[in-house]
């Protein structure tokens, strides 16, 4: 099987990669279009700016070729929320392929959210052997609203989509590679879809 983690230079990929290698999987970190389009599952990590991440994006044409993938898609956290609409973050166009804008927590909670937070609501194979309120790792001042593709909800200051997703796209707002067993498991899940 080949897995591809996008290397667009705004992610944590080496960490992604550690944690698959732990699984026993091998992922190979590009930004080449063919080997990206060829691969069996698709990573799209992201960590950092929206509007900055999108240019990037942009600069190596990754923006067109992405949501015409096939085969299975996870987002990560700045990637999930690129996968959207907008973000409020930079005034950003997202990709589009989720129909939901991101917008920033209100100043009535400390931002950025650090830290761990359940995720309930579960939906859809990525979660197989999953339980309701476990504890997953997030990172973020933007949040996708719930949405008609909310397969996963967390909540603070708000209930949010923790997780989305539509066809062969999932979005996580997490870090299931610094999420313990719990994203270890949504990994593997991600692989054996």
């Amino acid at each position: 099987m080949k897995i591809v983690i996008i290397d667009y230079g705004a992610g944590n990929i080496q960490s992604i990669q550690f944690a698959l290698q732990r699984l026993g999987y091998t992922a190979v970190l590009t930004s080449d279009r063919n080997i990206i389009a060829q691969a069996d599952k698709v990573i799209f990590p992201g960590v950092g700016e929206a509007s900055s991440a999108m240019n990037k994006l942009k600069e190596s044409g990754l923006d067109s070729l992405i949501p015409g993938l096939k085969q299975p898609v996870l987002g990560i956290c700045l990637g999930m929320q690129l996968m959207c609409r907008h973000s409020a973050e930079g005034d950003t166009t997202g990709l589009g392929i989720f129909d939901v804008d991101v917008v920033k927590f209100t100043p009535k909670v400390k931002v950025p959210q650090i830290g761990w937070n359940q995720i309930t609501d579960l939906k859809t194979p990525l979660f197989k052997e999953v339980a309701e309120k476990e504890y997953i790792y997030l990172v973020h001042s933007y949040y996708a609203p719930l949405c008609k593709d909310t397969i996963a909800t967390s909540e603070y200051e708000v209930a949010y989509s923790s997780a989305i997703r539509k066809d062969n796209f999932w979005g996580v707002q997490f870090h299931p590679e610094k999420s313990s067993e719990v994203g270890a498991q949504i990994l593997r899940n991600f692989v054996n879809i």
